[in-house]
């Protein structure tokens, strides 16, 4: 499929939204976002909105992959040509003034207006080809994705694969992911979903040391999630079920956790598919399993026609739903 840079046209050098394809609210003119009389092409806007939201020169050009000295010139350049100054250097980076503060919102929608013609195009490939770009959690992608990920490399070689794994949540409105795994619903707009398993835990501990006693906990180490980024009820539950016990280490990551516990450090909750893998870990009971936590899978409506992302669902769906 052509970028969408391919598909914009072009005038004096610069990319223009065609004009069916921009919103009317943001269209002051017959193509792009007019200030001051000067119109901003879909390019200008690129660089307009990643200064805006990175704050640096250096790490808009990493996000467009050009250099800083380009983001600079052109940023110069945009102001220049437009008379107005967009944003404040300070120490801290690149602030928006209140003329650009102004410019954000018609930028932002020239970008939907781009971004919804690529994923429409995107959805109307109906060639096994291409790349998919799969978003998890970094333990849902090392132990779980894997079979699902070799059957289907095997039954569609001529689609490539990307997995991106981590906390960070991958945009699948900017199409920094086809489809998503993920512990919550989705609480983005479009986004077609479905609860897929309900994923179960355990308790485990390095298999040379002691158990502790329900209720107790006294002597004994912890290794938790680091709850700064949110609730996790698997951690509240081991914390109510070893009371007495210490958190010795934090890690967002829990393949990081599980080799922590393997090597000694603590008593830990994994998902049963990290934990029963590890042949330095035995489980503990506590009475009760922890309580599980249901993983979702979501793509955006607009690629739902995709040859490729449906048969991956469909895959998913029968290899992975319970």
């Amino acid at each position: 499929m052509k970028a969408i840079s391919d598909l914009l046209s072009w005038k004096n050098g610069k990319s223009y939204l065609p004009n069916d394809l921009v919103p009317q609210s943001t269209m002051l003119h017959s193509h792009g976002t007019v200030l001051n009389g000067v119109k901003m092409g879909w390019s200008d806007v690129r660089i307009f909105l990643a200064v805006a939201r990175s704050g640096t020169l250096g790490a808009a050009g990493r996000l467009l992959k050009i250099s800083h000295p380009t983001v600079s010139r052109r940023l110069q350049a945009l102001e220049e040509a437009t008379g107005q100054t967009l944003f404040q250097r300070t120490a801290d980076g690149y602030v928006l003034t209140e003329e650009g503060a102004a410019v954000l919102t018609m930028a932002e929608h020239m970008e939907e207006a781009a971004l919804a013609m690529e994923r429409r195009l995107a959805g109307d490939v109906q060639k096994l080809e291409g790349t998919l770009r799969i978003s998890s959690p970094d333990w849902f992608g090392a132990w779980v994705l894997p079979p699902v990920m070799a059957r289907f490399s095997k039954a569609h070689p001529d689609v490539d694969i990307e997995v991106l794994t981590g906390t960070r949540l991958f945009s699948l409105a900017q199409r920094e992911a086809d489809v998503a795994f993920r512990i919550l619903p989705f609480a983005e707009a479009d986004i077609v979903q479905r609860r897929l398993i309900q994923m179960p835990y355990g308790v485990y501990i390095n298999a040379d040391l002691d158990v502790p006693e329900p209720g107790k906990g006294a002597g004994f180490s912890l290794v938790t999630m680091d709850t700064s980024l949110g609730a996790f009820p698997d951690i509240d539950w081991l914390k109510q079920k070893l009371p007495g016990a210490k958190v010795a280490l934090k890690s967002n990551n829990r393949n990081v956790q599980a080799q922590m516990s393997c090597a000694g450090v603590g008593i830990v909750v994994l998902p049963r598919p990290v934990g029963d893998q590890q042949s330095r870990l035995k489980r503990v009971d506590l009475g009760e399993a922890p309580p599980p936590r249901e993983i979702w899978m979501g793509y955006h409506r607009d690629v739902r026609r995709s040859a490729r992302l449906r048969a991956f669902v469909d895959m998913a769906v029968s290899m992975l739903a319970n």
